[in-house]
Order: structure tokens, then C-alpha cells, then sequence
């Protein structure tokens, strides 16, 4: 199938533009913000706040989302990291994706900007984003959000972290998470699939580029085969929460997460996986903004003690 148009029209600007590599990083996060600043905006939510998540190790800047309406029951949440390769991207780079899921679902959502590399390498990141999940989770009572369910969502970069978020928190006895929406998740930081090679070039995010977020995340290359950076190398997948998997067709890290997708399954954990045909990594299509939302609704309606129950 060839690209479809509007993935299309994202190529066109794009492909004008010099690539994340041939600047320095602060250039290429100045015209990410640009680049947010220019996307479409999601639709109107009840309120946003901005606010700073005081944790153990950092302090981090956090934007809730308030879903419109008053209501006495507890809401569910979402907390939702951002992508940008580990070293680009801040609060305004998910901002659409947080009010759709607001919007879209009813649900109090709480984006993280999380450390960036090479200022804070790996595994900055990574404890970052737990942190924050257990922040979440010590202030639900600000927000009447429902301990029972909260999810973890990211795009890219972000879906990783929230992957390795739920590592943690199974491993170390934190929070409960009852839902993870992984959209073109990073899960191997190897690349050695085909569709690394298949994609390298042509389709927004290419090969250079995540090569040079590699080089910048990581001050050890071996630091790349470490479970909290590919939490495809686990040594277990058990025992995580529910999962969606995003794909696209024309997306360097399809085969990784398509990959991460069967190794959930086979670890017993209910999976739902989606390559999107036509599309690319930088976007996978209206059809996929759709089922995000009727996989948050249909995660946050089970209740908890059937949160392990199979959902294909």
C-alpha cells in the first residue's frame, strides 16, 4: 500500500526541513517546539493546569488535563510521556493526544516532561517516568481520580517509558497500573529488524535520526541492551497490565513493536496489536486515534479484578 495522504502531507514538510542530525540539539528542540506549536490542537477539555511533580530525585513539570463536568465518581487516568527520542519534545509535544484522551474518554490525564539526554542520559529517563506514575498516584485525590484505574500511554519514545514504567512499578511493588497504550513504542534499542532497513529512509523518522538520539541517550552503547532501555530483553513480560500496541506501516520500529506485541502474549498478558497500513511514524491515521479511545474505554470499564482478563 502506498503512503497515505495525510501521512503524506506530513512527508512533504518534513522532507524540507534539514534532520535532527545535521543541528545542534538545541536547535532541534527549538523547532520541535516549533512543530508543536504549528500541529492542530485537540479539542477544548474542562481545564488545564500546569504543575510541578516534587519527586524523591527531580522535580518535574506535569500538565493535568481535567475532563468537563462535575461528577462525584472517581475518574480514571491517564498518565501520558511524550516522544522527541529521548532528547526533544516537552509538554506542548503530546498536548493533542492528552486532550483527545480527556475529551475523548472522560478521564483526567497528566503529561510528564520527563529529563531530556545528553544533559541527563540514561537512565534519567526511565526513573523519571516512574516517579512520576507513583506521583500520580500519591495525588489522585486532587483530581478525584480512581486508584483502580490509572494507565500509562506514551507515543515513540514516550510509549517506551511507559512500557519500562510498568517494569518498574511490577518489580518494585508500586502502584497498580491498569492499562498501558503503546503508540510506535521503542522496545529494542538494537534496531536489528527489517523493518529498520525496509524504512531507513524517506519516511520522516530514518535511521540517521535514531541514531543520533541513540548516541545522545546513551554514554554507553552497551546501556542500549539493558531492560529499562529495551524492555523487549526483560527477562520476563509477566505479570504486566493490559497492553495496546500502535504500529505503522512505514515506521523503522514497526518490527520491534510488532515483536514486543508477541512477546506480551506469550507471557500471558491480554494484547491488542494494530499496524496501521499507509502510515508512518509521525502519524498513524484517524483510525488509530479511534481505537486509542475504545481501548482506554474498554480498559477503564473492566473492573480491576479482571484487569488480567484475555482482550484480543
Amino acid at each position: 500500500m502506498p503512503v497515505n495522504p495525510i501521512a503524506q502531507a506530513i512527508l512533504d514538510v518534513y522532507s524540507a526541513l534539514p534532520p535532527p542530525e545535521a543541528m545542534s540539539v538545541e536547535a532541534a528542540r527549538a523547532r520541535s517546539r516549533q512543530m508543536s506549536l504549528l500541529a492542530p490542537r485537540g479539542p477544548d477539555v474542562g481545564a488545564v493546569e500546569d504543575n510541578i511533580a516534587r519527586c524523591a530525585h527531580a522535580a518535574l513539570p506535569v500538565r493535568i488535563y481535567l475532563p468537563t463536568g462535575a461528577t462525584f465518581a472517581p475518574r480514571p487516568v491517564v498518565v501520558y510521556f511524550h516522544g522527541g527520542g529521548f532528547v526533544m519534545g516537552d509538554l506542548d509535544t503530546g498536548d493533542a493526544h492528552c486532550r483527545m484522551f480527556c475529551a475523548g474518554v472522560g478521564c483526567v490525564v497528566v503529561s510528564v516532561n520527563y529529563r531530556h539526554a545528553p544533559e541527563h542520559p540514561f537512565p534519567a529517563a526511565t526513573e523519571d517516568a516512574y516517579a512520576a506514575v507513583c506521583w500520580v498516584v500519591d495525588n489522585l485525590g486532587r483530581w478525584n481520580g480512581d486508584s483502580d484505574r490509572v494507565a500509562v500511554a506514551g507515543a515513540s519514545a514516550g510509549a517506551t517509558l511507559a512500557t519500562v514504567a510498568t517494569h518498574l512499578a511490577r518489580d518494585r511493588g508500586g502502584p497498580p497500573i491498569c492499562f498501558q497504550l503503546l503508540l510506535v513504542p521503542g522496545t529494542d534499542m538494537e534496531h536489528d529488524y527489517p523493518s529498520y532497513r525496509e524504512n531507513a529512509e524517506g519516511f520522516g523518522l530514518t535511521r540517521e535520526t535514531m541514531r543520533w538520539f541513540g548516541k545522545h541517550y546513551f554514554p554507553d552503547p552497551a546501556l542500549r541492551l539493558h531492560p529499562q532501555a529495551s524492555p523487549l530483553r526483560a527477562a520476563s513480560l509477566a505479570g504486566l497490565p493490559p497492553a495496546s500496541v500502535l504500529t505503522a506501516q512505514f515506521d523503522p520500529m514497526r518490527d520491534e513493536g510488532e515483536a514486543y506485541a508477541r512477546a506480551l502474549s506469550a507471557a500471558g498478558v491480554s494484547v491488542r496489536h494494530q499496524c496501521y497500513a499507509g502510515f508512518i511514524h509521525l502519524r498513524i491515521g484517524p483510525g488509530a486515534d479511534r481505537d486509542m479511545l475504545e481501548d482506554l474505554r474498554s480498559a477503564f470499564e473492566l473492573p480491576r479484578a479482571r484487569s488480567s482478563a484475555c482482550r484480543t
